[in-house]
């Protein structure tokens, strides 16, 4: 009987053991839920968190390293006056309702970004394609009004994926694209499951199932992750958990960077901070350090500029805006507010906002500053704020890479207007020569800085758990994805 036992007992470890080897599914855990599922129509980074390279692909597309290579073109020509970009697409892709992708399907996605009616959060960094002509079902021509050294790049943006025609009227809510994975169901406030594309063009996924779980609560979230309710929790609410993981063999704590600047963003249309001398007290009440630490628990490395500390342009221009709560009372004084004024500090979920608000109210406050939190879902942020314009002071991670172009747009969310600054960028788009690329951007960077246009905090630092088994995952974020087209389980 004993040799029986054995003999099962073996056979039941060796069976435990093929389970093992044979997972093929994750549970991804987000803290943000998408208000939609059409990357094309919104600034929600919480979109492409789920979709980018997954569902949906463009034309380029971005590498963990933050490098840009071929997406759904296989190759390109730019013409010597950099006006023309001819793309060859990929032959044999399909979408996810097997229709076929080819060079009609690219001029409805980019004439669609370009229509006067557009909805596309990011049509400036498009503006530049005065055509998109279809030369044959595989070969598409873009035109441009002026030089953009920035185009391939721009078009890795999961704002420029390529979408179907025939789609478009459900597409917020059945995305069908050409990625690895196909859209399976969403259950609002609860979870998105996705498929692997059995008939994609590409290397295959290794996973056969992705769920995306959406836990807005810190306290959730350590409890989800240690329960194993979800095998990888990505840009983890609660730094101050993550000592914990890392002791635990279970997991796997990834740290690394991403583009998102975090910023105490201001209506500079919006009296009293259509003032430079307000903006410049708001900006030295500001402790960076001690936001970083007690909202982030370290995680974080402080900017005085809006741009990525590990891109090779970057300027630390934190000196410029640096602690000094008497100097932003001097400032006050002299802007004629002596006693102060109150304003609004509208909070969207992420931990980075509501932990560090409080924060930054308190400091605010010192110097005679009363800022009335109002803590708000995304929704309400991206239709109050984004789009409404209606706040005083606002706390966000614009997580874009580098984005420094949206302040040439006098008309995004915290509306500043300078003809100098659009001038620049418009110089810098048209420009090729990586030297002077590089003087331009540390312009860009001196001249916000000097507008005091925001307060500018730290950059998000990219920290998530995961099973120790998972491999592939990406550890730094060059744009707001989880891409798990290379992610498996090791054997």
């Amino acid at each position: 009987m004993q040799t029986i036992r054995t003999s099962l007992f073996a056979i039941a470890l060796a069976g435990a053991g093929l389970s093992a080897q044979a997972q093929t599914d994750i549970t991804v855990a987000l803290q943000l839920e998408p208000p939609h599922l059409d990357p094309t129509s919104a600034a929600a980074g919480a979109i492409d968190s789920v979709l980018y390279s997954n569902v949906f692909e463009g034309l380029t597309r971005f590498m963990a390293d933050g490098s840009v290579v071929p997406g759904l073109a296989s190759s390109w020509e730019i013409s010597d006056d950099g006006l023309t970009y001819t793309f060859t697409l990929r032959d044999g892709v399909t979408f996810h309702d097997g229709t076929t992708m080819d060079a009609e399907d690219v001029k409805f996605s980019l004439d669609r970004i370009l229509a006067e009616d557009s909805a596309n959060a990011q049509k400036a960094l498009y503006a530049a394609i005065s055509g998109v002509e279809v030369i044959d079902p595989l070969t598409v021509r873009l035109t441009l009004s002026e030089p953009n050294g920035n185009m391939l790049f721009n078009l890795a943006w999961g704002d420029a994926v390529i979408v179907a025609p025939e789609s478009i009227d459900n597409i917020k809510q059945q995305p069908i694209g050409t990625g690895a994975f196909r859209f399976v169901e969403w259950v609002q406030s609860d979870r998105i499951e996705l498929t692997r594309n059995d008939d994609y063009w590409g290397t295959a996924a290794v996973l056969e199932a992705a769920t995306f779980k959406f836990i807005s609560d810190p306290t959730a979230a350590f409890a989800a992750v240690m329960a194993e309710d979800v095998d990888y929790f990505s840009a983890f609410p609660a730094p101050e958990n993550l000592p914990q993981f890392e002791a635990d063999p279970r997991f796997q704590v990834l740290v690394g960077s991403t583009e998102g600047e975090t910023i105490l963003s201001t209506n500079n249309k919006m009296p009293p901070f259509d003032n430079p001398l307000v903006r410049q007290a708001v900006a030295h009440a500001i402790d960076r350090q001690a936001i970083i630490d007690g909202a982030m628990f370290g995680y974080g490395t402080p900017i005085g500029t809006h741009f990525a500390p590990h891109n090779p342009a970057y300027v630390d221009l934190t000196g410029q805006s640096a602690h000094d709560p008497e100097k932003a009372k001097a400032l006050l004084k002299e802007a004629g507010l002596a006693d102060g004024f109150e304003t609004t500090l509208y909070l969207p979920p992420p931990s980075y906002a509501r932990r560090g608000g409080e924060i930054i109210a308190a400091q605010l406050a010192e110097v005679g500053i009363t800022a009335k939190i109002n803590n708000v879902e995304w929704a309400q942020w991206l239709e109050s704020v984004f789009r409404g314009k209606d706040f005083g002071l606002t706390i966000v991670s614009h997580t874009e890479p580098m984005d420094i172009g949206i302040y040439a747009n006098p008309d995004y969310y915290f509306q500043y207007d300078n003809p100098a600054f659009q001038d620049l960028i418009t110089k810098l788009n048209s420009t090729t020569d990586p030297d002077m690329r590089m003087d331009m951007m540390g312009q860009a960077q001196q001249i916000i800085a000097d507008d005091y246009v925001n307060g500018y905090l730290f950059q998000l630092a990219n920290t998530s758990v995961a099973r120790a088994e998972l491999q592939g995952l990406w550890a730094n974020a060059p744009t707001q994805a989880t891409d798990l087209t290379a992610v498996s389980w090791a054997e």
